[in-house]
C-alpha cells in the first residue's frame, strides 16, 4: 500500500487576486445587462461570475505529484528512472528558462504566478522531450521526494 502515497503533492493553486478579477468579472457581467431589468442583471451577474470562476479554478487545479516510481505534472506522467538530476531555479533562473532559455519540445507546466521552478532533464532516449519545466514553489521539497524515489527504487522493488 505504501508505494501508492504521495511522497510530494502541491496544487498550482491561482493568487486570491485572480479571485478578485472573477468577481469583477461578475459584477461587469451584470452592470451589461443592468438595462434590461433585475432578472437579467442577476443572470448575467450569476453566469460571468460561474464562468469567471470556473476559468480560475480550471487554471489553478493543476498539480505536480512525486507517486510511487512516477513524476505527475498536471497531465503528464513519467517514471523517475527516466529522469535526471533536478536542478532548482531560483526567480532569475525561473525566467531566464520560461524566455530565451527555453526549448520548444520540452514539457512545461508552467504558471507565471509562480516565482520558482525545477528543471529536469530526461534521459530517456526514446523521448524526444528534452527536460521538464515545473512551476513549483517548494522546488526543493520536490527535488528531495524525486532523489528519495531515486535512491529508495531498488530497496522498494525488492519489499514488493
Amino acid at each position: 500500500m505504501e508505494p501508492s502515497v504521495a511522497r510530494y503533492d502541491e496544487r498550482l493553486t491561482a493568487p486570491r487576486s485572480w479571485w478578485g478579477i472573477a468577481a469583477l468579472i461578475s459584477l461587469a457581467g451584470g452592470l451589461m445587462l443592468l438595462p434590461l431589468g433585475a432578472l437579467p442583471l442577476l443572470g448575467g451577474l450569476i453566469g460571468a461570475g460561474a464562468l469567471a470562476a470556473a476559468g480560475v479554478s480550471s487554471y489553478g487545479s493543476a498539480r505536480v505529484r512525486v507517486v510511487a516510481d512516477s513524476l505527475v505534472a498536471g497531465d503528464a506522467r513519467i517514471p523517475v528512472s527516466a529522469l535526471g538530476e533536478a536542478e532548482v531555479l531560483d526567480r532569475e533562473e525561473t525566467i531566464a528558462w520560461r524566455l530565451h532559455k527555453a526549448d520548444p519540445r520540452a514539457f512545461m507546466l508552467l504558471r507565471s504566478y509562480v516565482p520558482t521552478a525545477l528543471r529536469v532533464p530526461v534521459t530517456d532516449p526514446d523521448d524526444p522531450t528534452p527536460y521538464l519545466y515545473l512551476s513549483t514553489r517548494d522546488p526543493r521539497g520536490l527535488l528531495e521526494a524525486l532523489n528519495a524515489v531515486r535512491t529508495g527504487s531498488a530497496g522498494s522493488a525488492d519489499s514488493a
